[in-house]
């Protein structure tokens, strides 16, 4: 059997995760991936020139269907040595940046980083580098927003295949909706070709979100955050919300400009409060983190004083954009909604925030669709 199916069957028997047929479905398609992992591993064939050409698996559907974690699970037990798992974004982080270090080069320091190449098209050398690094590539939340990265990721993913590297990428969305009404959209249609032709497409859309699942019933608002207890509450619910799950950084660009997220874990996402309000983060950046992520946690959220009114107007926006979208919020606070900015500049329209604060534990708010 293999071992990526045997290590499954052990969380169902074990209780740590439920029994669910769009799963195992999903675990089928690993398996068969990983047996190809395993022929193109074959050491014999590798000296007869024989290497199968592995592509790679597209599984997608909607949030907490269980994605993340079966990528762990393929990750951690598929037996190939040069592996890399990464959110896809920081992927493309990288990718832009060895992009500059090429164009900036002389002749000698490409060729020290890339080796030999021909031309002034960095693509080609840079999928090189990466395959020399990586024969397994894992992407974590396959979603395209930026034009820089829609622009380029046909030609690089031709290139990584070409250098038999193998894909795994998780996404919330059918290769058909990826980028979908986004600038200059026609040549990033090419992309998804690469993905319906050489990779296989698996769309894993059991009826059960296990995320949301896990919140329902759940406490989801923690104050005082002076009593020891609450603390370890919301530490608790954030370890039982992503486990099985690897913690990662993520980040988001909006206008040319990167925030980077220490933590987070696939659609979830896990930040302070000066982390998001302290900073000069404006609507669009909030926007921006309600449709990426399907459940924030905000830990360490002070009481205001009016000398505080620029992060309590922040705050108000961020609410917002969370609120408009459905997104899930846990929060570690020092007092309840409604005493968090009791005076100062926009008091009187935070009390809006502190109604919607208290709306969003409530069975009824976690039970809207996102």
């Amino acid at each position: 059997m293999s071992s990526i199916k045997a290590r499954f069957k052990r969380l169902i028997k074990s209780g740590e995760i439920a029994k669910d047929d769009a799963q195992s479905a999903a675990v089928e398609a690993l398996c068969a991936l990983e047996k190809r992992v395993r022929a193109a591993e074959a050491g014999w064939r590798r000296f007869l020139g024989l290497t199968p050409r592995v592509m790679g698996l597209y599984l997608w559907g909607p949030p907490g269907r269980g994605k993340s974690m079966l990528m762990d699970l393929f990750f951690n037990h598929v037996r190939i040595k040069s592996k890399r798992r990464i959110h896809f974004h920081a992927f493309m982080r990288e990718v832009h940046a060895l992009v500059k270090q090429w164009r900036e080069g002389d002749a000698r320091t490409r060729q020290k980083t890339f080796g030999t190449a021909k031309g002034d098209d960095p693509i080609q050398p840079i999928a090189k580098l990466i395959a020399r690094r990586s024969r397994l590539l894992c992407f974590d939340e396959l979603q395209v927003t930026d034009i820089a990265d829609a622009m380029i990721l046909g030609r690089l993913f031709e290139a990584l295949l070409s250098n038999k590297v193998i894909l795994l990428a998780t996404s919330n969305r059918a290769p058909e909706a990826l980028y979908k009404d986004g600038l200059n959209r026609d040549r990033f249609l090419p992309f998804i070709d690469i993905i319906r032709t050489q990779l296989v497409v698996h769309e894993i859309a059991g009826p059960r979100d296990y995320r949301l699942d896990r919140l329902r019933g759940q406490k989801v608002y923690f104050s005082p955050m002076s009593d020891l207890a609450e603390v370890k509450g919301f530490e608790a619910l954030w370890a039982n919300m992503t486990k099985l799950t690897t913690e990662m950084e993520a980040s988001i660009t909006v206008n040319a400009r990167e925030i980077l997220f220490p933590r987070a874990a696939g659609p979830l996402l896990r930040a302070s409060f000066n982390q998001l309000c302290a900073e000069a983060n404006g609507p669009a950046d909030y926007l921006a983190i309600a449709e990426r992520f399907t459940t924030v946690f905000i830990d360490h959220v002070p009481l205001l004083t009016p000398e505080k009114r620029n992060e309590a107007r922040r705050f108000v926006t961020l609410i917002d954009a969370l609120y408009e979208a459905s997104t899930k919020l846990v929060v570690l606070a020092a007092a309840a909604p409604g005493e968090i900015y009791p005076t100062g500049d926009g008091s009187f329209e935070f009390e809006r925030t502190a109604s919607r604060l208290e709306e969003m534990r409530s069975e009824a708010y976690l039970a809207r669709s996102i």
